[in-house]
């Protein structure tokens, strides 16, 4: 397979710790992963789902004590605790590879670890980077082809090099009180034990995507960031490429997948999906920042997701999907969750696997019950989703659910005051979410669980990018579709119709339009906004686009604690642009 002696040794000495019957190198080749899917099939790691309706697509259940990404049991381990920064668990690194040996240790005996190479990107391109895999579950061997590049090629791009992040999964006992996933950025390394569940367990995904290479991103001069990447296409042809950041539950997938309006798309506006979840962003050689979506594929939240919210997602996942914690349709060997249709099934399995009908009153699929599906079944799939280069950005925009403090989208003063605006990101808690209601939670950049190093030295990098990239830098906006009138009503309509402000931000981009400078930026003239054949109307577009300088004052005191909280090391331009915005408000 390979003669790489840092790759076959780290291998060796993994297996002499986990003790498997067998080691098996996965090599892309469609044969063997049948075989293995036939395996899971016999297991019953897999359900195989009816192919005429779902071709090659399979139902998992995850134990029903492993469901959802695990915070609290995730770690940086860096060798000084001020390199995790304060919004991170730290554990020293010789702490964690000791405390996880002790659990590693002889879990893969009777069992097959299963070796995966593959490349976050196009395999080669200058912006890709190689991981290797090894786990004890198929399950994350189906995904990991899903989801990344998988195959003897990128060992071929790998040579002998050892810039390659070693990821150690194990199953264990999927023993909740026993679960760890941590990152050891100086090393390359990730070890996660006791979960089977995708987001703990897909060690490309943010633990590789984001944590580590937003460290090697750092000492590389790149960008490693939790950014959807799309494309507007004009009625002339021409593409521009918008990359943004949004909290979960602020309709980023949604975006990413835009439908035009029927009037846009009739003029023959389109929007083409490059990426739904993470950007790496590099200095191109003509100056510019450019984009890839290192990701081969989607691993979306099923509940919520339908025809009339995301057609383009569940188009996706017609195919070649695996599908995770849903409900399993027994009348026709399908899937169903709540918010794909108002026809449940009458003869269905619950996502534990148990009898369920619509009647219990309990949900059938769990909230967080997901589908991987490969990216280049989506019907709006960018032409350039594969190349090596990327794309160029025009404009990088910053999202949040505030009620009433943020207007429909704003843009920043420059590069330094839109770094602030990504530092000061925040949502306010819904109904959906657990805890009380709108409660505001800060998150930078949608980064505070993914940031793989100290916060505030994450910003100072961000400002050494707009230094290095000088005038060439992309322009930094703010936008937010969850607007509430004084009933509770949301204002702005969402979904297709955002494309009007995605059009105002880039006749900004080009200074094809002015904007009315306000203390917490540029915003538009309303005229500057297409309303047509839209029901939303003047005077509501005043409402949305208004700053309520009240409510900015009290926000600043939240920004200052929220600043004092990350400490020292949030560098002094950001500071001294929340003492500038306090001085205009007043």
């Amino acid at each position: 397979m390979t003669k790489n002696k840092m790759l076959l040794s780290w291998i060796e000495e993994m297996a002499a710790l986990t003790t498997p019957d067998e080691i098996v190198w996965i090599t892309g080749d469609s044969e063997q992963l049948d075989q293995l899917r036939q395996q899971a099939i016999a297991t019953g790691e897999l359900y195989k789902l009816n192919e005429e309706k779902l071709p090659d697509c399979y139902l998992h259940r995850t134990a029903v004590n492993d469901v959802a990404r695990v915070e609290h049991r995730t770690f940086i381990c860096s060798r000084r605790e001020i390199d995790a920064g304060p919004t991170n668990n730290w554990m020293a690194p010789k702490e964690a590879y000791e405390k996880l040996g002790k659990i590693f240790n002889k879990s893969m005996k009777g069992r097959t670890m299963y070796v995966i190479p593959y490349s976050m990107g196009p395999v080669g391109s200058k912006f890709s980077k190689i991981g290797i895999e090894l786990t004890d579950s198929i399950y994350v061997v189906m995904n990991m082809v899903i989801m990344t590049r998988v195959g003897n090629d990128v060992l071929d791009a790998l040579g002998n090099s050892n810039d390659f992040v070693r990821g150690l999964h194990g199953k264990a006992d999927i023993d909740e009180e026993n679960r760890y996933i941590c990152h050891f950025p100086e090393d390359n390394t990730i070890w996660s034990v006791n979960s089977g569940y995708g987001g703990n367990v897909l060690l490309g995904k943010k633990c590789f995507a984001l944590r580590i290479a937003s460290y090697q991103g750092k000492n590389e001069n790149w960008m490693a960031e939790h950014m959807l990447i799309l494309g507007v296409e004009y009625p002339n042809g021409e593409t521009k490429y918008i990359a943004a950041a949004f909290p979960s539950a602020c309709g980023k997938t949604n975006l990413a997948m835009l439908i035009p309006p029927e009037i846009f798309a009739k003029k023959g506006y389109k929007v083409w999906t490059v990426g739904d979840d993470i950007a790496w962003i590099r200095k191109g050689p003509d100056g510019r920042l450019w984009a890839i979506n290192p990701e081969n594929g989607f691993f979306g939240v099923a509940p919520g997701t339908n025809i009339k919210s995301n057609p383009n997602a569940l188009h996706a996942t017609e195919k070649g999907t695996i599908f995770t914690n849903v409900v399993h349709n027994l009348e026709n060997n399908t899937v169903w969750w709540e918010g794909l249709d108002k026809n449940p099934p009458t003869k269905a399995l619950n996502w534990k696997g148990e009898p369920w009908t619509a009647e219990s009153g309990e949900k059938g699929a769990h909230p967080n019950s997901r589908f991987t599906a490969p990216a280049t079944n989506c019907p709006s799939i960018s032409k350039e989703f594969d190349s090596p280069n990327g794309v160029p950005l025009s404009a990088m925009v910053f999202g949040g659910r505030r009620a009433k403090t943020a207007p429909l989208v704003y843009q920043s003063l420059d590069w330094v005051n839109g770094v602030f605006v990504g530092s000061i990101m925040a949502s306010e808690t819904t109904a959906a979410a657990s805890g009380a209601v709108g409660v505001v939670r800060r998150d930078p950049m949608a980064m505070l669980p993914f940031c793989g190093y100290n916060m505030g030295d994450y910003f100072q990098h961000w400002l050494n990018i707009g230094k290095d990239v000088g005038d060439k830098v992309p322009k930094i906006f703010h936008v937010n579709w969850f607007r509430l009138d004084d009933e509770g009503h949301f204002l702005w309509p969402g979904f297709g119709e955002n494309l009007r402000v995605l059009l105002w931000i880039l006749d900004r981009c080009e200074d094809k339009v002015g904007a009315v400078e306000t203390p917490i930026g540029y915003l538009p003239k309303p005229e500057d906004i297409n309303l047509e054949g839209i029901d939303v109307t003047e005077e509501t577009l005043k409402e949305l686009l208004s700053v309520d300088k009240e409510l900015w004052l009290e926000d600043t005191v939240r920004i200052e604690d929220f600043y004092n909280k990350i400490g020292n090391t949030v560098p002094k331009e950001l500071r001294n642009e929340l003492t500038k915005l306090k001085k205009k408000l007043s």
